[in-house]
């Protein structure tokens, strides 16, 4: 069964402000900053910023800036749902639905470029995933490890495991679980064209690109000062939920580092080395991401360089 909420509102925002960039690269302060001058609204395009319990760790806006200006879509996810990118577009389109961007500029501000694709160019309808089927998939995925569920998914369907890597078990196990809720593989789906939240030819559309070595020192100040308001706090919280492997919050760079920490496998001062060394590998990828998938409509800025 198709979810109609997918396909959101009959005619995209034409007032809208996109921010993208990488980790520590101002996006949050660029929002504010507009959504002051504007009036406008702040809507999280990040996927690791709509979960709760890790408000520091993902760099979640604080109690002053939520005072500063209305915001939307931050920490309202339990870290043990699975969340994926036609949730986040099924909220947006309720969100604007809702009446709550009703004249007056939506500030979409995150590092999920994945995101940003889908409100300008559409999301192709999905199934509706059963939860006993979605639950019995992430099971055998830790039961059994991607390896073996890529060669499941090549027995089934062929052609979109060709595509995937055989360590990829997040993106297997979701094409195993559409071709079982629909009986169609999920490229057949992908192929057909969404509709877009954004109206792209009249949006403000940003890309921020730091320098690297003052997108580094940013990091490294960032986590640090993540550590001081109690990072590792939240993270006993949230392994006091018992989330399980396989589910997306897993991905929140800092969690398995300062969980090992606690567990004494390595000492504190190495989890720290560790998150601050993987952070930087992401904001490499989504810096690369930005720069081959956002095309010339864009407007490219750095940290000096901010409207």
């Amino acid at each position: 069964m198709i979810n109609p909420a997918r396909q959101g509102p009959n005619e995209p925002l034409k007032n809208a402000i996109l921010i993208a960039g990488p980790t520590a690269s101002g996006k949050s302060a660029l929002a504010l900053k507009l959504a002051q001058e504007t009036g406008g609204v702040i809507v999280n395009a990040d996927s690791m910023q709509v979960y709760g319990v890790l408000r520091v760790l993902t760099a979640r806006p604080d109690d002053a800036d939520l005072a500063t200006a209305p915001h939307h879509l931050y920490g309202h996810v339990d870290p043990r749902e699975y969340y994926s990118t036609g949730r986040w577009m099924r909220e947006v389109a309720d969100l604007i639905a809702s009446g709550k961007l009703e004249n007056r500029p939506a500030i979409f501000v995150g590092g999920t470029g994945l995101y940003f694709r889908a409100l300008t160019e559409g999301l192709s309808a999905m199934p509706s995933i059963p939860d006993d089927v979605r639950a019995r998939w992430r099971d055998a995925l830790a039961a059994e490890g991607p390896e073996a569920m890529h060669a499941l998914l090549a027995e089934r369907d062929a052609a979109t495991a060709a595509r995937l890597k055989p360590g990829d078990g997040q993106r297997i196990v979701r094409a195993l679980e559409v071709h079982e809720a629909s009986g169609r593989s999920i490229t057949h789906w992908q192929q057909e064209a969404g509709r877009p939240l954004v109206d792209e030819a009249k949006a403000q559309l940003f890309v921020i690109e730091p320098e690297r070595a003052l997108l580094h020192a940013r990091i490294e100040a960032r986590f640090d000062a993540m550590m001081e308001h109690g990072a590792m706090q939240e993270v006993l919280a949230f392994g006091a939920l018992g989330v399980d492997d396989a589910m997306p919050a897993m991905k929140a760079i800092g969690v398995r580092e300062l969980q090992a920490a606690d567990r004494g496998e390595i000492s504190l001062a190495e989890a720290v080395a560790r998150a601050k060394a993987a952070t930087r590998q992401y904001a490499k990828r989504q810096s690369t991401w930005f720069r081959n998938q956002l095309g010339p409509a864009w407007r490219r800025i750095d940290s000096t360089d901010l409207p």
